[in-house]
């Protein structure tokens, strides 16, 4: 069983504007459509999730003794 490459994220963002773009144009048969929107959804969420990563990474800090704190309390 061949295992399935996890995309990047610009990779993802690419995919899912390409099919924004072709179902806005409304020549898409219904059943591809249909498709279309599950697979955008799911590369969407994916996006997401690679965002709020990067969110919750960035807003840490580490202290003097290696661990990590948040950000917001930083200076409390």
């Amino acid at each position: 069983m061949v295992k399935e490459k996890k995309q990047s994220f610009e990779e993802a963002m690419a995919d899912l504007e390409v099919i924004v773009k072709q179902l806005e144009t409304g020549e898409v048969p219904l059943e591809e459509a249909l498709e279309k929107f599950q697979k955008g959804m799911a590369l969407s969420k994916a996006c997401q999730d690679t965002l709020t990563k990067a969110e919750e990474t960035l807003t840490k800090i580490m202290s003097n003794d290696g661990t990590e704190i948040p950000f917001e309390e930083v200076g409390d």
